[in-house]
């Protein structure tokens, strides 16, 4: 009885684990699609899946002129974080506040859940990117479990 119990919560726990994927495609020709979290590059063009929440995480598209937190080059900054209380969950833009700049068309969006949902820029001066700390409008929220992320580099 007592380990019928045990596998019980432990496929209880299997089925309710988080896990969010980070999918690269990169349409540039070159460059390597990079995620950092944590400070430590986690993927260098890979998918990358991680069994829990990404949290505070960079990618861009290392063309040889980025800095290691992608300085001088776009950035999308995102948090992939099932939702505990309304407002809590996932978090995805694109930024070229300074010292980050515009280098490749970028854009990602949601998969597995809030489809569609998502960002381009496309120019320097794109209205859809973070410019200065405030510009919170920008960001692209997503309220589902387990979502996923494709960023497109020179789409």
């Amino acid at each position: 009885m007592f380990k019928t119990l045990l596998l019980l919560v432990a496929v209880v726990a299997a089925v309710n684990a988080e896990q969010h994927t980070v999918h690269f495609d990169n349409r540039c020709g070159n460059g390597t699609s990079t995620l950092i979290v944590g400070g430590q590059i986690v993927s260098s063009g890979k998918d990358f899946t991680q069994n829990g929440p990404i949290v505070s995480a960079i990618a861009y598209l290392q063309t040889g002129s980025c800095d290691f937190n992608g300085e001088h080059c776009t950035t999308v900054e995102l948090t992939l974080i099932n939702p505990t209380s309304p407002g809590s969950g996932s978090s995805t833009d694109i930024s070229l506040i300074p010292p980050h700049e515009f280098s490749v068309t970028t854009g990602f969006v949601y998969t597995n859940g809030c489809d569609g949902v998502g960002q381009d820029c496309n120019s320097a001066n794109c209205p859809s990117a973070f410019f200065k700390p405030d510009d919170t409008t920008v960001q692209r929220a997503c309220q589902v479990n387990d979502v996923d992320l494709t960023i497109t580099f020179c789409d």
